[in-house]
């Protein structure tokens, strides 16, 4: 079997465990988010944090718990680092510098998972456990709670109450990720991804220095990593690590992981608004971009020109053996195209257009389909703007989902898509200028700036993957790529929120003839060629620089 029909083959087979698990686990999101009853376990945990679930909060109190609950998880998450030194269980590994600290406190906690650290060489027990995994599930559920109170101001009407941002959190997270998380923890387990508590293990000597392992709960931190699309790898390494991703078949097992939440959201999306084809035009959206984008990743990846690449059969610099170049492309199409952040191979080695592609699918905003939450809100948000565009074609005053899109809901579109632009370009642009930053660079030239426009594009659209040619570990890039982190996780969701809220206020247009019927296939082009177009006219300056120009060199 050739490496071409092995990768459509693996494609393929993960398109048909995300169409079986598509239905029943949107249904059951849905179930979760719109239950009355709280398990007894909800109710000790509403008790001990002082929360009263059954209240239902407007915009701005569902924003203050956000960023409350958040401020308190950054300011955990800091300490535990700061104390590392002196606290049980951390393998005599010092406590964690005050920039990196912040970097990583910050990144665990926007669902970022940027790493500017060796996790085996930097990070105990303590600090794995009771932080970063933590931190896997509850930042995951945050994005969650976000992206169900926007499709409650879609579904609700005459109100301005969003549900209770305490009863969302403690739901996503006990009745959606931690079962999901355990099973796939149990499978990955079985397949030879270690869990344990050992320490520091000498395995031999080689070339005259010793080689040494680290033990850890490695599989619950990788099910969570993948099922909350974080990305934070225990090892340096991440999915290229055999004792995190053992085998083809993991392999793949974590790309599903990755994809289910995000694409699945979608149904739930229709089920709560009662309109379940709305949730299969998102999904048509979405999966379309996807695909397109794998497609030419593994083109680019593949034929590739030069004697050497064509007899190995295509770019296999960067590439783990273990997997190849289509399962390589579509682990980093979809670990871009989502908040992850985890890599099985290094984007850095990818082929200059391969590059590119990859730091595309995050410029589009990670909405195909994006994180756990936030790329069904982006979508959502995306979905506004085009009924927009369609008015202004036909002359008539925009809808969606039987709510008019006027002047405020317009602003606070448009303000949501500048954001992370304008963050990735402003940073990129001070990092270029000043002296000291470009040291950090490996290489020079178009792949040297694209070492630099990734990482910023990483950081604010909450991706968390890394070229893996620049070093980041300066206090520089720790600073700025920890705000870039901060503002592109809160500002865009308090456009969110507002949105919500206004929708929630309005009344229902009633369906006329002139009515966009956002459920159909034109629509669904609409969607498509906004989302492209709107991209490519704020970023290509940018990666005509970067990528394209190495591309076409």
């Amino acid at each position: 079997m050739g490496p071409e029909l092995a990768g459509v083959l693996q494609l393929l087979a993960l398109i048909g465990a995300l169409a079986l698990a598509y239905v029943p686990l949107g249904n059951y999101m849905a179930k979760v988010y719109s239950s009355r009853g709280h398990l007894r376990v909800e109710k000790w945990i509403y008790k001990a944090i002082g929360a009263n679930a059954d209240t239902e909060m407007t915009w701005p109190a569902y924003l203050r718990g956000v960023l409350a609950f958040s401020a308190a998880s950054v300011l955990f998450l800091y300490l535990l680092q700061r104390l590392q030194g002196v606290l049980p269980g951390s393998m005599n590994f010092s406590s964690v510098d005050p920039a990196q600290s912040f970097n990583t406190a910050v990144s665990f906690v926007t669902n970022t998972n940027w790493q500017s650290y060796s996790g085996e060489q930097a990070m105990g027990h303590v600090v794995q456990t009771a932080g970063l995994t933590v931190q896997n599930f509850v930042s995951a559920a945050v994005g969650m709670a976000v992206a169900v109170a926007l499709v409650r101001g879609f579904a609700r009407s005459r109100t301005g109450e969003l549900g209770n941002f305490w009863s969302d959190l403690v739901r996503g997270t006990l009745r959606i990720l931690l079962p999901g998380a355990a099973i796939a923890a149990v499978i990955l387990v079985a397949c030879g991804v270690i869990q344990n508590f050992s320490g520091i293990h000498e395995v031999g000597q080689f070339m005259g220095g010793s080689q040494q392992w680290n033990g850890g709960a490695v599989a619950s931190q990788e099910a969570i990593k993948e099922f909350g699309t974080n990305g934070g790898g225990y090892f340096n390494a991440n999915s290229a690590h055999p004792f995190e991703n053992p085998t083809p078949f993991t392999n793949l097992l974590e790309i599903f992981l990755i994809l289910v939440i995000p694409f699945s959201l979608t149904r739930t999306f229709g089920v709560m608004v009662g309109n379940v084809k709305q949730g299969y035009a998102i999904l048509a959206t979405m999966f379309t971009i996807w695909l397109s984008f794998v497609a030419l990743m593994m083109w680019s990846e593949f034929a590739h020109h030069g004697a050497a690449l064509q007899a190995a059969g295509g770019a296999m610099e960067g590439k783990e053996v273990r997997f190849g170049i289509g399962s390589s492309s579509i682990f980093a199409t979809s670990t871009t195209l989502t908040s992850t952040g985890a890599v099985d191979s290094f984007h850095s080695s990818f082929t200059g257009l391969g590059g590119g592609i990859a730091m595309l699918g995050m410029m589009l905003g990670e909405i195909a389909p994006g994180g756990t939450g936030s790329g069904l809100y982006g979508m959502l948000i995306m979905a506004v703007i085009a009924v927009f565009i369609a008015g202004l074609m036909v002359g008539r005053t925009p809808e969606y989902l039987g709510k008019k899109i006027g002047g405020r809901e317009m602003k606070l579109a448009a303000c949501y898509i500048l954001i992370t632009p304008a963050l990735v370009l402003v940073f990129t642009a001070a990092s270029m200028a000043l002296p000291t930053p470009p040291h950090s660079m490996l290489n020079s030239g178009a792949h040297g700036f694209s070492e630099v426009l990734y990482a910023f594009t990483s950081a604010s659209n909450n991706n968390g993957s890394a070229f893996a040619g620049l070093n980041a570990n300066t206090d520089w890039f720790n600073t700025m790529t920890g705000l870039a982190m901060l503002l592109g996780r809160f500002l865009p969701m308090v456009f969110v929120l507002a949105l919500a809220g206004s929708l929630a206020e309005q009344k229902p247009v009633p369906v006329t003839a002139g009515t966009l019927r956002t459920e159909k296939p034109l629509f669904t082009g609409l969607l498509v060629g906004a989302i492209l177009i709107i991209t490519g006219l704020t970023y290509f300056p940018a990666l005509a620089l970067g990528p394209l120009a190495e591309g076409l060199a």
